[in-house]
This record gives structure tokens, sequence and C-alpha cells, in this order.
């Protein structure tokens, strides 16, 4: 079945050599170094292996040339890195009525403050508003890779995040986290203990008191662009 595209794409190939800091790493465009943003504040050891091909895009302004966008993975696509293209491309799917668990819902904000967290949107769907905050898992796991999961090291902020959904839920209003599992060929997602053990057990806190856990995965497809993989990942909390 053919995947559903979300957004048109135009990478360049490039070869990662060094992540320099949190936001900038090197990698070498038609044998010349470049500068290149990288948007993600995981650690993602798994993909950050000098020599690895990556696919970035142009850019203008400031300190760098390119935003590392994916790295190459299963099957030739790209694993997307790049957390602002998973946002656009997750609010595309909801735009096309692709996500089962907002069927009906629309974007009404985005950047919502809530207590001391901003959360990353309200969406309006029938009858009611629900309280939403979007995570990156693009740490693989599992026998097979089947798994999607975060956190890849202690998130604070996570933590933080998760408590707010919960006091949102506690007092009666709906209440979302969800997880862009962007990799090709997952199939599940949960948390990685190890990385956070605080957000495993906030997770499990949360959806007792019925905050709702969902993901969805999405892949690069080179000369494409951001494909749909799965609109509904399986939860294992």
């Amino acid at each position: 079945m053919k995947k559903p595209g979300l957004l048109e794409l135009d990478t360049v190939p490039c070869t990662f050599i060094e992540r320099l800091n949190r936001f900038v790493a090197l990698v070498e465009v038609k044998g010349e170094t470049k500068r290149a943003l990288v948007t993600n504040t995981g650690r993602l050891e798994e993909f950050m292996v000098p020599g690895r091909k990556v696919f970035c895009v142009p850019k203008t302004g400031g300190k760098t040339d390119f935003i590392l966008v994916a790295f190459e993975d299963l099957g030739g696509k790209g694993a997307v890195i790049d957390t602002r293209t998973q946002a656009k491309a997750f609010e595309r799917a909801v735009e096309l009525g692709l996500i089962p668990w907002l069927k009906d819902c629309f974007i009404k904000r985005k950047e919502v403050t809530v207590g001391k967290s901003r959360l990353d949107y309200l969406f309006g769907c029938p009858n009611e508003e629900v309280y939403a905050e979007m995570k990156s898992a693009v740490l693989r796991g599992g026998e097979r890779g089947e798994y999607a999961m975060y956190p890849d090291c202690p998130s604070t902020r996570g933590q933080k995040h998760i408590r707010e959904l919960i006091e949102l839920r506690r007092s009666g209003k709906r209440a979302m986290i969800f997880f862009i599992g962007a990799m090709p060929g997952v199939e599940k997602f949960k948390p990685y203990e190890k990385g956070d053990p605080e957000i495993a057990r906030l997770l499990r806190e949360a959806r007792k008191a019925g905050v709702e856990i969902h993901a969805l995965s999405i892949s690069l497809i080179p000369g494409k662009g951001i494909v749909l993989e799965r609109p509904e990942l399986e939860i294992e909390i």
C-alpha cells in the first residue's frame, strides 16, 4: 500500500562528520565541510556516527548553512530527527484527516501556556478541546528494531509537561501526549526507562489519570519527502 505523502522536501545528500554542540553539526557536502543546524536536543548517539549518510536542506542566515533533517536508515529511507519537520508533517496529517485518534479535530492554537509550561497544541474536537504535547521518539529498540522510544537522555522539561497534562486531566480537561516515531519500520512505542526512569513512571501515572497516549510514525523518502508510515503505533507503557 502506498504511504500517504505529507511534505515535499528537496534534500541534499551529505556525510555526517561530527556534532559540535547541542545545536550544530559538521557535514560534508560535495567535498566541502559545512555547518548544519540540529534542532533535536536528544543525544541521538545511534545515528550520529562519523561517515553516516544524512539528508540536509539549505538554509539562509545565521551561523549554519544547512538544516540536518534526517539520517539514512532502513531501506535507504531517512530517520527524521528534525523536530520542526516532524511537527510540519504531523500538522499536515491532521489537516488531511489521516490521524484516527484526532478524527474531526483541528489545530486551534499552538504553544499554549498551561501553568508554568507551554504545551504544543490545543485541538478543537467535537464538543471539546484537547490540550496536547508532542515528543520526538527517534531511538530504536527491540529485537527487531520495532520500537520507537523516548527519551534517550534525562528530560526535566518532558517531566514537567507530563505533570501539567496530569493536572489538566484531573481538573476535568481532556489531555494528550503523543510521540512521533520518526523512523521507518517501527510498529510500537514505549518509554526508554534507561534514558529517564521518571518519564516512564510519569507516563504510567498519566495513563491511570486518563491522559491519552498515542504515537504515529513517519519517514523520509529521498527525492520525494516525508511520508506517513503508520497513523497509529501500539503503545506499551
